[in-house]
């Protein structure tokens, strides 16, 4: 696993008109600090790829749909390393990914999907890189 990833099981509570979605917890591993919340739709089989934050964490869930994460991580100590991780309803957990990790998404099931990231700093463009898509080599294909 590449380091300072984390995954963390989180639980569906099935309750009569609609489940509850647990998220994330103040006292949770990967909580380190809260700056904003939001919602990114993907459409099926649609790549979001590449960008990294230099000093955001992000908690990535994915309570609608599935989605393949994919995290590469070229710093010195591991450089070149890739991982893969999906998550949907039926793998319901979170991802927390510490700065300085590209990542890329993909859309896997019909219709869009949804992810929550809870990132620990409000969004700010003059600390996230980005990349076409062809810049790091990675097979998108399903």
């Amino acid at each position: 696993m590449i380091e300072g990833l984390l995954i963390t099981p989180l639980s569906i509570i099935d309750t009569p008109g609609g489940s509850v979605f647990h998220a994330m917890k103040n006292i949770d591993l990967g909580f380190v600090g809260f700056g904003e919340a939001y919602f990114s739709e993907i459409e099926q089989n649609s790549v979001k790829a590449w960008k990294r934050h230099h000093e955001m964490t992000l908690n990535l869930i994915v309570p609608i749909g599935k989605i393949k994460f994919v995290l590469f991580d070229n710093r010195e100590t591991k450089k070149g390393q890739f991982q893969e991780i999906l998550l949907s309803r039926e793998t319901y957990c979170r991802l927390t990914v510490p700065p300085m990790i590209w990542m890329g998404f993909q859309g896997l099931t019909r219709g869009n999907s949804i992810v929550l990231n809870i990132a620990n700093l409000p969004h700010n463009p003059g600390e996230i890189d980005r990349k076409n898509i062809n810049e790091i080599e990675f097979d998108w294909s399903i």
